[in-house]
């Protein structure tokens, strides 16, 4: 017996899954850290990534793609380590959907200016982490939450209270019991 296909089983459309790489940007300003979006046709903001190159590792295709699309080149930056986040979302071109997972590095600049390639992008900006929250709006809930790791990943971190020394416990103790 056959397993029952789905109520959209036969209007589903042919499926390429890719993988590409990019960037998470950032600056710091006098108004605070600043997140580098680019504007695509098509009225929506994300960050600057591009394909796979054939031999290229996740982190070479990042370089060129950033490079390509807003002239800030490798030593430019300060990659940030220990930092990767994924963005996935689906698309249609036609008759075609794609599924996109998109691998993330996050790098500071300290470059204002961008060249942008009016190929791929109509505009850029840089926004404070709220703004750039709003900026990609509703739809796009992925790039949000990788927005949202870099930010948490890039704020100040709380030092845990400092545990005093043995000595300085049993100077305590003896000083309550006077």
């Amino acid at each position: 017996m056959s397993s029952p296909k789905g109520p959209d089983e036969s209007k589903r459309i042919p499926t390429k899954k890719q993988v590409v790489a990019g960037f998470v940007v950032y600056r710091k300003t006098s108004d605070g850290i600043k997140f580098l979006l680019l504007y695509r046709r098509g009225n929506y903001w994300n960050f600057p990534k591009g394909h796979f190159e054939p031999g290229e590792r996740s982190i070479d295709t990042a370089l060129r793609e950033l490079e390509e699309e807003t002239g800030i080149k490798k030593n430019e930056l300060r990659i940030m380590p220990n930092f990767r986040a994924y963005e996935r979302f689906y698309f249609k071109i036609g008759a075609q959907g794609i599924y996109d997972t998109v691998i993330l590095f996050l790098a500071e600049t300290h470059k204002a200016e961008i060249i942008i390639r009016p190929r791929e992008h109509s505009g850029y900006g840089w926004f404070l982490y709220h703004d750039a929250m709003n900026v990609i709006g509703k739809k796009y809930v992925d790039t949000k939450k990788v927005l949202k790791q870099a930010n948490d990943f890039l704020r100040p971190r709380r030092r845990p209270p400092q545990v005093p020394h043995r000595q300085e416990r049993q100077k305590a103790v003896r000083e309550e019991k006077k």
